[in-house]
């Protein structure tokens, strides 16, 4: 494979190549959710730890939590986790399994006590968290579908400047990757170079490659089998500075800095099979690379009022601002009976990337716990992201650049609320077992998970998922302390989602050829985690 990856945003290409592609609106959420992460305790407590502190994964949510502490430690941590996906489209399923092993935690955290009767003490805390895990893979396949990639690249291609206004033949045969004009028609121009499909005169009409004409007319023909493979990994790491302070053990107050990095790797293939008659089958493909690197800064503020029994805890973390590097590659090929030369296989222009910026959701923490004595407690935590805020971005010296993803963005999201439970009871002084629920609801509007409105290709990437159920999280967890300074937790976590996976995107209802329509899969994916801490208190 050449060595370069497939975009996301706003596309610059080297070798004077000056076109410009958008991402989707799909993409950005990829860029903005992330998972429960941290120490085993608070995994086992379903991160539901904004009210209670004393744990250093609060420095990147609520960073008073460090004003808590009353002593100085050092931890980290080793996890173990298994992604399972299974896959259903039009009645046939496929399983896949991925397994990794990682360093996902380490922090520590420095008590500073005083004399005065205001400033009980200060803190400073450093922290490392694994926030995301991309590791996945699926596969999904079926029995036919009666439209094809090659129908969805010939209405592209149709309607490329709205509705029936094509790219001309011309356009496409004179360096089409050249052409500025047709930033963001990049999968139409594979399409049309590795004869996905052809034109047919009219108004800069196309139609698949795959058919026949009868009585002057030309009628496509069904794949038969449709096959998509899709392998996702890397990973989205934060590094977090935080300070937290002890107002006369009423009010604890804190802030942190936090420092993102995210290194995500796609990569597709996907095959349709068509089939004349039991002695000729013909094959089209489609395959792509996506590698996106970039780092992020955003900032975290927050307080806690102590009421002995009763924590009460609010903090707000702001949006991440990204500085993203796509790079990508993809290629086509087809083999049609029908031609001279059956076989065509053409690639996109070498050493393709974007680069561009990408601003994501804040978030809002509102929380709450019960402290039972020394035996138990209760915390809930409820966190509140507007997805609408998402957004794409040029970087300074990227100048004239648009980005038409972010009417899309405010048109098929909303609001995403987040509840984190947690519990802890102490068998013994030494024992302690923990369990923990959360939910995520969906940000997506029923337009988008439904596919009512057009998504389209990032790039030349036309599959996508969409999230249509809430994202749902158990856990369980044990502690125990070897001494009053060296202790162990242990942490259980199970991650459910649910998402339609499209092929390709249904296109608007009108145009200058008919409307393509995509059926999806339903890909249930399973995430179990065993997460072993670490830590001493001195």
């Amino acid at each position: 494979m050449k060595k370069t990856g497939l975009f996301t945003g706003m596309l610059l290409l080297t070798c004077n190549i000056g076109l410009l592609a958008q991402g989707n609106e799909v993409d950005a959420y990829t860029l903005s959710h992330t998972e429960l992460s941290g120490t085993a305790r608070s995994i086992a407590m379903g991160g539901a730890f904004g009210a209670l502190g004393g744990d250093i994964s609060v420095i990147s949510a609520n960073p008073a939590g460090l004003g808590i502490y009353r002593s100085s430690e050092v931890s980290g941590s080793l996890d173990l986790s298994m992604a399972k996906t299974s896959t259903g489209w039009s009645g046939v399923g496929v399983d896949q399994n991925k397994t990794r092993f990682a360093a996902n935690n380490f922090g520590f955290e420095l008590y500073f006590p005083t004399t005065s009767e205001g400033v009980r003490n200060w803190n400073l805390g450093f922290s490392y968290n694994r926030v995301k895990n991309f590791d996945r893979r699926y596969r999904m396949k079926n029995n036919g579908q009666s439209y094809s990639m090659a129908d969805y690249t010939a209405w592209l291609a149709s309607n490329a400047f709205g509705v029936g206004k094509g790219i001309t033949k011309g356009e496409f045969e004179n360096k089409p990757y050249e052409n500025k004009d047709l930033a963001g028609n990049w999968l139409p121009i594979l399409g049309y170079d590795n004869y996905f499909n052809h034109y047919v005169g009219g108004e800069n009409q196309y139609h698949s490659s795959f058919g026949f004409m009868e009585n002057d007319k030309w009628n496509m023909v069904s794949p038969y089998r449709n096959d998509l493979s899709v392998n996702e990994s890397g990973h989205m790491d934060e590094y977090n500075i935080g300070f937290g302070m002890n107002i006369s053990n009423f009010l604890f107050l804190g802030a942190s800095v936090s420092l993102t990095d995210i290194n995500y790797k796609y990569a597709s293939f996907y095959e349709e099979t068509f089939k004349y008659d039991e002695t000729k089958d013909d094959k089209l493909y489609l395959e792509n690379w996506l590698n996106t690197e970039g780092s992020a800064a955003s900032v975290n503020v927050g307080a806690i009022v102590n009421l002995q029994v009763l924590r009460l805890g609010v903090a707000y973390n702001s949006p991440r601002w990204y500085d993203l590097t796509d790079y990508y590659d993809a290629r086509g090929g087809t083999y049609n009976n029908d031609y001279k030369e059956p076989a065509f296989d053409t690639w996109i222009p070498e050493k393709s990337y974007s680069e561009y910026r990408f601003r994501t959701p804040g978030k809002w923490i509102f929380s709450g716990a019960f402290i039972l004595g020394q035996s138990a407690l209760i915390s809930a935590d409820y966190e509140l992201m507007n997805y609408k805020d998402m957004k794409y971005m040029e970087r300074t010296d990227s100048h004239g650049m648009n980005f038409p993803a972010n009417d899309r963005i405010s048109n098929h999201y909303t609001w995403a609320h987040t509840l984190k439970l947690g519990a802890e009871v102490k068998i013994t002084p030494q024992f302690a077992i923990r369990a923990g629920y959360i939910m995520q609801t969906s940000p997506m509007r029923e337009a988008l998970y439904k596919n009512r409105d057009e998504v389209y290709p990032s790039g030349t990437i036309p599959h996508f998922a969409v999230i249509s159920k809430p994202i749902n999280y158990y856990t369980v967890g044990l502690g125990y302390r070897f001494s009053p300074n060296l202790y162990m937790d242990l942490a259980c976590e199970y991650r459910y989602s649910s998402e339609n996976v499209y092929a390709f995107s249904n296109t608007n209802m009108y145009g200058s050829i008919d409307p393509v329509e995509s059926v999806p899969a339903s890909l249930k994916t399973e995430n179990t985690r065993l997460a072993l801490t670490l830590g001493y208190k001195f």
